[in-house]
């Protein structure tokens, strides 16, 4: 993988992290406003994108397992800790969700 790769990579990574991390937090916002049918959709969308950056991150990986060597670019490392913030806030929303749902019953 080169150098071109690698950013584009970094990139697209950011893109869906950065997308999941904003429904994670719209989903908060709905369930502020009592309504969970648009939060749990959001965070089904927040999944999809996490999926989407996964699939990018697996493509590194799987070209590292397969001997591919190459100079990690800063702008990975910082995709990378893009991708597990939103990971982290998106498990925190659906729990902030399912709470709110709980206590409106």
């Amino acid at each position: 993988m080169n150098k071109e790769e690698l950013y584009n990579l970094s990139f697209q990574l950011i893109l869906h992290s950065g997308n999941a991390r904003s429904l994670a937090m719209e989903a908060i916002f709905a369930s502020k406003e009592k309504n969970f049918s648009e939060a749990f959709e959001k965070l089904t969308e927040a999944d999809s994108e996490i999926s989407a950056a996964h699939r990018f991150q697996t493509q590194l990986i799987h070209a590292e397992a397969g001997g591919e060597s190459f100079e990690i670019p800063i702008i990975l490392i910082h995709a990378q800790d893009h991708l597990m913030t939103a990971m982290t806030l998106k498990d925190l929303a659906r729990e902030m969700v399912e709470i709110r749902q709980e206590m409106n019953q």
